[in-house]
């Protein structure tokens, strides 16, 4: 499994965005230059999370993006699925059907299974992480995930 660059950028431009102090926000020449993107992609990428209601846009000649709610309320697997879709998904098969219109799997498919427990546990670990845990240093963000994943573990286990 790979995560796509507009996933990965997408991110990163969302968490610069909640770090900002500024109340008019970020412009997209700020972002570009911080995050070393071209221009054009960071407004596409913007473009998608004020379409998806993650951010707003500040008028005026000294504009920018500010986070639409609190970082706290933003959750990361909603905007990874907004920026990339789920894993796996009910068109799933559809799209992997081969040669044929219908896949020859699609009555009885092991495989099938597996991408639907990946994706389960993809989404119960990823919908307890928020904005606001990961707009601090590496260090900080790597002690909040990993207390995430310990609880996410036990209430497995249980």
């Amino acid at each position: 499994m790979k995560i796509t660059a507009q996933e990965e950028y997408g991110l990163r431009l969302l968490i610069r965005i909640a770090g900002c102090r500024n109340e008019e926000g970020m412009t997209i020449s700020h972002l570009s230059e911080e995050e070393g993107l071209s221009t054009h992609y960071v407004a596409k990428l913007t473009r998608m999370l004020r379409m998806e209601g993650f951010i707003n846009s500040t008028p005026g000649n000294k504009g920018g993006y500010v986070l639409a709610k609190a970082a706290e309320d933003v959750n990361i697997n909603q905007v990874l699925k907004a920026l990339g879709g789920a894993l796996f998904d009910e068109e799933f098969c559809g799209f992997h059907a081969g040669s044929l219109k219908l896949c020859t799997h699609s009555v009885d498919c092991s495989s099938r299974s597996l991408w639907q427990m990946i994706q389960f546990t993809i989404d119960q670990l990823l919908d307890k992480v928020t904005l606001s845990d990961l707009v601090n240093s590496e260090k900080d963000s790597g002690k909040i995930l990993a207390s995430i994943l310990e609880r996410n573990h036990l209430e497995v286990l249980e």
